[in-house]
């Protein structure tokens, strides 16, 4: 044992002189910001605990103060720098004893208060309160430090408990304060009112009209950065506290505004509760959710001012989940008319829209087992018959309301223009008041003091710039948008709305415009297309709970998807053997109604060779006595023959370097190579389906 040991006075006979050798470290805590302030003989009292371990024996080098933690709470170590700290310094063996005022001071939660009792244990730290010194290595000692510390954890449930009982109560009764979003403002009595600001109150007004209109977020959005409309803010941090502040529109704030209740006059508490599985330790800001109005713990409808009715808030509400992918999806501004409306009638799943050849080409596919199970294709077809059968559809439903459509189009439209002026009044009028205070700012201080004229010099002129640029901008409007609906423009519109189909097939009217007017009256179409046959059932569900039922015909890729195909070879062999040379047999074919596949409408002679060599009662002609061969060559009817293939595909092939081939320059044909493994090639290729692959550009677009 050393001297400066011997010397030391043994305050307590649990402190050996091995303890005084380190350092006696004492915790300060208070759980929050408020407490610090309201509660300071609390803070005094355990700065105070460092004249008790000089008391016992310490010197003040020794005493080692951790005071981070103020204002932090003490239910997990995450976050509490100060407390990780003093496991540190004890698990170096650095700390001889740990003073606080008790044991809620050091932690809450008995995971980190066995902790630091296992660390002081190992490294014999004592630990010592109000109450006496504990040895964590004595059993008694540890007994009775393990009941203070599930004492004080479940001290902190109580308190918690207590506490939210009562937010729960006051929330009930709708008198809990919670921030109000954009368009609202707290008055000190804590009644919410709406924004007292004209401006800002016409342009919430303005977003919820506009998505009436138009339905999704993107489009609002896109119209308020078109017109230079921002939206109001109030500053609720910093000095300046309250101020109204004008910032540009974005997706996240325009959703909010959309899905808060508050808007439609409702009260509502936990409308942001937290998911245990998604939040983060350390991070109390995660696992947030946004729950339904019906979900939230309160709801008290008609408490605060409104901008909107509930019976709209739920209309968008349906529209923002309807624009989800769980829903229709939003409107595109792709050529796909019907896209997420079409319903396969087989499997009852929605099926997709696919574009090709450059985004021109448009089918409608079932491909969700292909997708999921690498099955086949469920049905699909070509889009362009499909939607001009329900375009003519609709256009029939939309027939008896032309004349209310130009009334409400002429009117819909100035008053989407009236609004906007409104605004741009608003904006001049704050601009002016902008500038008349900066004046009266400036002619009211002393002229002689230039350090202060100069700065509010500069404030007035950059004030009557920012209404000099504001006006140019007004004027321009002006120029593009007047006031009201010219002569011309109420004819123009009255014009086309009497005549829909010309309205329809406008060159201004857009696919999305279309898609819109689709979506307003028609719930879905489920399409049935029967074997691989040209026939095509439609069930269109309309709005409100009408049915119409058709069959179509579509066109197809070969003669043999026909329907009546066996019928047309039995008719077109027996034309040939009444001694009919085939273009004869085309005109009697097309004189009794048959159609061929495809798009075309008429057979024509080479059509029927076709037929009648798929029946052996001609010779293909496929090859000409002048072409010259070799072994395992083909010409291109004769291999598209073979391969049970449209001749138009085949060449297509031919055309990408699919085939190995070569131009025979006596006949004029292609004269195309394939031996037994390239015959089986092309056949496996001939059965691998097909992927609509959508163009780059359009997909950036």
């Amino acid at each position: 044992m050393s001297t400066t040991a011997l010397l030391r006075p043994v305050a307590h006979h649990k402190i050996h002189g091995a303890h005084y050798d380190r350092l006696a470290a004492v915790y300060v805590r208070q759980s929050t910001p408020q407490q610090m302030i309201r509660h300071q003989e609390s803070t005094r009292v355990q700065y105070g605990l460092v004249e008790r371990a000089l008391a016992l024996g310490w010197a003040k080098p020794q005493v080692l103060v951790i005071d981070e933690d103020l204002g932090k709470s003490a239910d997990s170590a995450a976050g509490r720098s100060g407390f990780q700290r003093l496991v540190a310094e004890v698990s170096l063996a650095h700390v001889g004893i740990i003073l606080g005022l008790e044991m809620s001071r050091l932690a809450r939660s008995n995971r980190d208060w066995h902790h630091l009792l296992e660390v002081c244990a190992l490294f014999g730290t004592l630990i010592g309160d109000l109450d006496g010194i504990y040895d964590p290595t004595d059993y008694n000692d540890r007994l009775l430090l393990g009941l203070k510390g599930a004492m004080s954890e479940a001290e902190l449930h109580v308190l918690k408990q207590r506490m939210m009982a009562g937010k729960r109560a006051q929330a009930a009764r709708g008198a809990l304060g919670m921030p109000v979003p954009m368009g609202y403002v707290r008055r000190p009595s804590g009644e919410v009112a709406k924004e007292p600001d004209e401006q800002a109150q016409a342009v919430i007004d303005l977003i919820f009209d506009q998505f009436a209109r138009v339905g999704t977020i993107h489009a609002v959005l896109r119209y308020l950065v078109q017109h230079q409309i921002r939206v109001p803010q109030r500053v609720r941090f910093g000095p300046n506290k309250g101020e109204l502040v004008w910032r540009r529109p974005n997706r996240t704030t325009l959703s909010n505004l959309l899905h808060h209740p508050i808007y439609a006059g409702a009260y509502t508490y936990g409308r942001r509760p937290t998911d245990a599985k998604r939040k983060q330790p350390g991070r109390p800001s995660t696992g947030r959710l946004v729950a339904k109005p019906e979900e939230c713990q309160v709801l008290l409808p008609d408490r605060i001012p409104a901008y909107i009715s509930w019976e709209q808030f739920e209309r968008n509400r349906r529209q923002l989940e309807a624009n989800t992918q769980a829903g229709l999806g939003v409107i595109r501004y792709g050529p796909s008319l019907l896209s997420g409306l079409v319903v396969c009638g087989r499997c009852g799943l929605r099926m997709a829209s696919a574009y090709n050849n450059n985004g021109v080409g448009l089918r409608y596919s079932c491909a969700r087992e292909l997708v999921d199970y690498g099955g086949a294709i469920c049905q699909s077809l070509t889009g362009a018959p499909l939607e001009a059968w329900m375009s003519a559809l609709v256009l029939e439903a939309l027939e008896p309301a032309a004349l209310e459509v130009s009334l409400e189009v002429a009117t819909d439209v100035e008053a989407q223009r009236q609004r906007l002026h409104q605004h741009w009044a608003k904006r001049l009028e704050r601009a002016g008041y902008e500038v008349e205070r900066a004046a009266r700012q400036y002619h009211a201080v002393d002229p002689e003091n230039r350090l202060v004229a100069r700065t509010l010099e500069r404030q007035w002129e950059e004030a009557l710039a920012s209404e000099e640029q504001l006006k140019a901008d007004h004027r321009r409007f002006l120029a593009s948008q007047p006031v009201t609906l010219s002569a011309s423009e109420r004819e123009a519109i009255r014009r086309l709305a009497s005549d829909l189909p010309a309205l329809w097939h406008a060159e201004t009217t857009t696919a999305a415009d279309r898609q819109a007017i689709i979506r307003q009256l028609v719930e879905r179409v489920v399409v049935t297309v029967q074997g691989e046959s040209e026939h095509v059932d439609l069930e269109v569900h309309w709005i409100g709970g009408h049915r119409t039922q058709t069959r179509r015909r579509r066109p197809v890729a070969r003669l043999d998807q026909l329907s009546y195909y066996p019928a047309l070879l039995a008719r077109a062999a027996a034309l040939h053997q009444q001694g009919l040379s085939r273009g004869a047999i085309a005109e009697g074919l097309n004189a009794e109604g048959w159609r061929p596949a495809k798009r075309r409408q008429t057979f024509t002679a080479d059509m029927v060779r076709s037929l009648l060599v798929r029946q052996g009662l001609s010779s293909s002609k496929a090859r000409p006595r002048s072409v010259t061969r070799e072994a395992d060559e083909w010409t291109l009817p004769e291999l598209a023959y073979t391969l049970k293939m449209p001749h138009p595909t085949l060449y297509a092939w031919l055309r990408k370097g699919h085939l190995q081939a070569r131009h025979d320059q006596c006949s004029g044909q292609w004269v195309i190579r394939a031996d037994a493994s390239e015959l089986q090639r092309l056949r496996a290729l001939r059965q691998a389906p097909r992927i609509w692959k959508r163009p780059a550009s359009r997909a950036s677009s």
